[in-house]
This record gives C-alpha cells, sequence and structure tokens, in this order.
C-alpha cells in the first residue's frame, strides 16, 4: 500500500475505518451474489451479507469471501444464520474442501485487525 493510500485515509478513526471496511465489504458480498438469493432458504426478501461463522467471535473470518454470503434478513437475524441449511448450501456453492478450511479457521486465534487491514480492504472491495 502506498503512502497516498494511507495519508487518504488519515481522518479517520480506526472504528470509523472498520466500519467503512465493513459496509464496503457487504455491498461488494451483496453485488457479487445478486440474484443468487438467500444462502440458507433462497428467498431474495431483504438480502444482507450473512456471515456462516460469525464476525464478532471469528475476526479473523469477518472479511473472508467464502464465509459471506447473500443472505435474507429473517435467517440472517431472527434464525441466527439458520446455519445448518447455510452450511448444506454452501458445500454446494464453495465445495467441502472450502467448508472444511474455514472449519479450520474458525478455530484458530482470532487477531485484531488494524487500521491498515481496514484501508486495504475499503480499497480491494470498493
Amino acid at each position: 500500500m502506498d503512502s497516498n493510500t494511507i495519508i487518504k485515509y488519515q481522518k479517520y478513526t480506526t472504528p470509523k475505518l472498520k466500519l467503512k471496511a465493513q459496509n464496503v465489504f457487504n455491498a461488494y458480498i451483496r453485488k457479487r451474489d445478486e440474484g443468487m438469493g438467500c444462502i440458507s432458504c433462497g428467498s431474495y426478501n431483504q438480502i444482507q451479507a450473512g456471515h456462516f461463522y460469525s464476525a464478532g467471535n471469528h475476526n479473523n473470518l469477518r472479511f473472508d469471501i467464502h464465509n459471506v454470503n447473500s443472505q435474507c434478513k429473517k435467517c440472517n437475524y431472527f434464525l441466527s444464520g439458520n446455519l445448518l441449511e447455510y452450511r448444506k448450501n454452501l458445500i454446494v456453492k464453495i465445495g467441502l474442501e472450502a467448508v472444511e478450511r474455514l472449519d479450520i479457521l474458525s478455530k484458530q486465534r482470532t487477531t485484531k485487525n488494524d487500521r491498515f487491514k481496514f484501508i486495504e480492504i475499503i480499497e480491494e472491495y470498493k
């Protein structure tokens, strides 16, 4: 990352960079999965970017493109991710090997992202 990119974001606090990175990444996921519907139930209503392994408990998977997929609000919020159906359909979408990779990564100690990681995410997915 060059110095001009870092300077461009110097006015942002780290929490604001994290929020911006999450918003940019989620928008990327929704656009990537446009027309696919909810990974858990197939619905096209109120599509969000839903994490298979939650971002709160698995910070290392917060910005993993295989861990985040289009998901309706009902499954994401009200059914706590509807994870059984999510997993079944995730295997169909990305393959068992990639899902097992997520399983392994989910057991690793989560790390705290720094402002440079957030800037990288913003620049990569905007």
